[in-house]
């Protein structure tokens, strides 16, 4: 595997190289989608670009390619989850205030249950 575009000590590069064990749902040439650790939702994975890129700020023309299989690949995800038909959401966190926790671009696809809107209802009434 070309490791050219990795970090070594990149949690997420690790899994992409197979040094730190998970759950994958999903695998090709271009992103990996794997079971979050702590999900959110009964159906929490995350998909991940094989190259590193730091985050969604960090993107570049060139990556247009990469961020389209990502997102192809929350379809693919959905529905080996179980969850195409029934709705589900795909989040992008980008930066401190989002609470980015590994840099390496990752989005969290969710579902398997209700959802509400706005995210933070609570806030919302208190800002309002």
């Amino acid at each position: 595997m070309n490791t050219t575009h990795h970090h070594p000590d990149c949690l997420f590069c690790r899994i992409v190289r197979g040094e730190i064990p998970a759950t994958v749902v999903y695998r090709n040439d271009h992103i990996v989608a794997f079971r979050d650790i702590t999900p959110a939702a009964p159906q929490h994975v995350l998909i991940i670009p094989v190259k590193h890129i730091a985050s969604l700020s960090e993107l570049q023309p060139e990556d247009l390619d990469i961020a389209g299989h990502i997102l192809l690949a929350a379809r693919v995800v959905a529905e080996k989850t179980g969850i195409l038909s029934s709705g589900y959401r795909l989040v992008f966190n980008n930066g401190a205030d989002a609470l980015q926790s590994v840099f390496h671009i990752h989005g969290h696809l969710i579902g398997g249950k209700k959802m509400g809107w706005p995210p933070f209802p609570g806030e919302a009434a208190q800002h309002g």
